[in-house]
């Protein structure tokens, strides 16, 4: 068979190499083992193609020939068709060097067709023995799918780094092969899935299944982590606050019915940050929709947060959303957010109450501060005039209470809103008492206490149906502070006369006109305030929430590891001390306490990047850390005079090792004032080490 390389890439060298280069290369590759996973035969192939390639190249006869073919290839702008002829047998050890060089596509390209129709070929002896041909052939994939994928989650290539994970974590499964490695792809594949989770629900509207498959992996990383604030291990390596701002960024890439549907099932385990940001969600469908009933369901769950937080300011904008304007003013007086109140008071004055002002905070912050967390919403404009003008809002809105309701559990389904556990108040289940309790401030006024009893909620349905007023409603506290007792269903008769009551139309007609007047000088004067509001007070705030997820906290900032050190530009040396230190720090980092491996791709490439990596996997499982001291010095820097992505580095570098095995600490080592030859390459636009003398 004819394999895609030629002798000086099995040894790592340019065509310039040198006699003693070429001999110093095959001893430092022939030490440079490959994982210890692999059989002896794949290693004995693998030094037979090492021994090849510079018996050849030693040869000033076989050299000129190689030469001249390569040369040739160069010149055609074909160097790639480069190939050498091997046996069979010699099949496992080219592929281990084809990966070593970081060729993961070739080598996957090259493995795979062996390991189709049943693996016949391999089982038929001509690669040696089936059992341990096998093992090597499926180990190489699977770690060129390992490193591929790792490639690509440099490169943000997010699900194709997936794809290439778990087609090596199958191809182990299905083989019943090396625990150790399926275990390496699944931790990556947990540490990816953040990020597979943003660029999936990132994609335009139209590709449905891969945002589906977006929303899939979010609840599977909230199921293992027991909700938004749980602290459950998803294996993910985000920290509960690392995850609350990550479910933050992701945000803006649901739509507010995705939210909706989301935070509403979070919510019900109970979460009181699911329950906020389902309230926000709820507040911006039903507003931006012109659905009520939506707003009226975020006023419920608002209730759940109150006992924690102070969420007044948010509960009066629902308010009068729904067109309670009593409460909604009677709400906003117990916020303690002081600059939305300053806000709102400034904007009010003149009027006989603060209505003005809170219209005008509610219009900015849904503006503001709602609609741009959702995908479908972040363009659009609020306007109250335009939601109140809606002739459906209108209807809905006449009919409920002006003053605010608290409704029971049994008229919430027969009002056809969906049940949500609302964990408010003294609640029990068969046949008991359900009593409904709303908090203002500290003060608790209880609702009518209803036996709910299927045989009693029959009987209110019937009632109701007979046209007679059953609801109970809030009771306010009197002036002097105290509650006043409670209206209960079940109230001896009052034989005074009793107050005529204005018909709903009337009663509704004085409020609703003033919110259409106002929202419409809004829409003519919200300019010139927010003009002025920015040169009298730009740093205004006009929302404060208490839970942990902050709507201006900064989201996290989500990267592979280890971001890459900048090390472009022409090669000098200053830019060559800078890449030295670069590597001597992650050697620091990779062979230190953590164990942290992340960097050295950020600087190195094959062969010394597997060979490093390996070195970390080697010295974690030999519980053995080394804590590093240097000293570098750049002496020269040459250039290829034939190609200005590579170059060589000469450095002096001193080196302290203190060993630390068992975590104890050790012996010592120095080696002074060494004298290293670096070979350096620019890969997308970043320089690189590729091998040192």
């Amino acid at each position: 068979m004819r394999i895609p390389l030629d002798y000086y890439r099995i040894l790592g060298l340019p065509m310039q190499a040198t006699a003693d280069q070429l001999k110093q290369a095959h001893r430092d590759r022939t030490l440079q083992l490959p994982r210890r996973e692999y059989s002896e035969a794949a290693i004995a192939t693998r030094r037979d193609l090492l021994d090849r390639a510079f018996a050849i190249l030693s040869d000033p006869a076989q050299r000129k020939s190689v030469d001249e073919e390569l040369l040739g290839l160069q010149y055609e702008n074909d160097a790639d068709a480069a190939t050498i002829g091997l046996d069979d047998r010699q099949l496992i050890g080219a592929l281990l060097i084809l990966q070593e060089l970081g060729e993961y596509e070739l080598v996957l390209k090259i493995g795979r067709p062996y390991l189709s129709s049943g693996t016949a070929s391999i089982r038929d002896g001509r690669f040696g023995d089936p059992r341990i041909a096998l093992s090597d052939i499926v180990l190489t994939i699977a770690l060129a799918c390992l490193e591929l994928g790792r490639e690509q989650w440099q490169q943000g290539q997010y699900e194709s780094a997936a794809e290439a994970l778990e087609t090596g974590q199958e191809l182990l499964l299905r083989e019943g092969l090396f625990a150790g490695v399926r275990g390496e792809i699944q931790s990556d594949l947990y540490k990816l899935r953040p990020y597979r989770i943003l660029e999936l629900l990132a994609m335009p509207d139209d590709e449905q299944s891969d945002r589906q498959q977006g929303l899939r992996l979010l609840k599977d990383m909230l199921r293992e982590r027991g909700g938004i604030d749980g602290t459950g291990n998803d294996q993910s390596g985000l920290s509960i606050d690392d995850f609350l701002r990550f479910i933050q960024q992701l945000r803006g890439y649901l739509t507010a019915e995705e939210q909706q549907a989301l935070f509403e099932e979070e919510s019900r385990r109970p979460s009181a940050v699911a329950t906020y940001l389902a309230v926000y969600a709820l507040l911006a469908r039903g507003f931006a929709d012109h659905q009520p009933a939506l707003i009226r369901r975020a006023k419920l769950m608002l209730l759940r947060l109150g006992s924690r937080q102070d969420v007044h300011l948010e509960q009066s904008v629902c308010a009068l959303l729904l067109g309670q304007t009593e409460e909604a003013s009677r709400v906003l007086e117990l916020s303690q957010e002081y600059e939305p109140l300053a806000f709102i008071r400034e904007n009010s004055q003149g009027a006989p109450d603060l209505l003005p002002g809170l219209c005008l905070y509610s219009e900015r912050w849904l503006q503001d501060e709602v609609f741009p967390h959702f995908r479908d919403l972040a363009k659009r404009e609020a306007l109250l005039k335009d939601y109140f003008a809606d002739e459906q809002v209108q209807a809905y809105l006449e009919e409920l209470p002006v003053d605010g309701e608290v409704l029971t559990d049994w008229s919430m389904a027969e009002r056809g809103l969906v049940h949500h556990e609302l964990s408010y108040g003294a609640t029990s289940r068969n046949g008991k008492s359900i009593a409904v309790e709303d908090n203002y401030g500290g003060h608790r006024s209880t609702t009518a206490t209803l036996t709910a009893t299927p045989e009693v909620a029959a009987s209110e349905r019937s009632t109701k149906l007979a046209g007679t007023e059953t609801r109970s409603t809030v009771a306010r506290p009197a002036r002097n502070g105290r509650p006043r007792p409670p209206q209960t269903r079940h109230q001896e008769p009052d034989h005074t006369e009793p107050r005529a009551r204005a018909p709903r139309e009337n009663r509704r007609s004085r409020w609703l006109p003033i919110i259409l007047g106002l929202a419409l000088a809004m829409g003519l004067g919200f300019l010139i305030i927010r003009a002025l509001r920015a040169f009298t007070n730009p740093n205004a705030q006009t929302a404060n929430d208490a839970i942990p997820v902050q709507l201006d906290q900064p989201i996290v900032h989500l990267v592979p590891p280890g971001q890459a050190v900048s090390l472009s530009g022409e090669m000098n040396q200053p830019l060559a001390q800078k890449v030295l230190e670069t590597w001597l720090d992650a050697k620091k980092l990779a062979m230190g306490k953590t164990h942290d491996p992340s960097k050295l791709s950020q600087i190195l490439i094959d062969p010394r990047l597997s060979e490093w990596q390996r070195n970390v996997e080697e010295s974690k499982r030999d519980n053995l850390y080394i804590e590093y001291d240097h000293a570098v010095k750049v002496d020269r820097v040459e250039v290829s005079p034939t190609d200005p992505n590579q170059a060589s580095v000469k450095a002096t570098v001193t080196e302290v090792r203190k060993y630390f095995p068992g975590g104890q600490a050790g012996e010592v080592q120095t080696d002074r004032d060494m004298s290293v030859r670096y070979t350096l390459v620019r890969q997308d636009n970043q320089w690189r080490i590729k091998d040192w003398q």
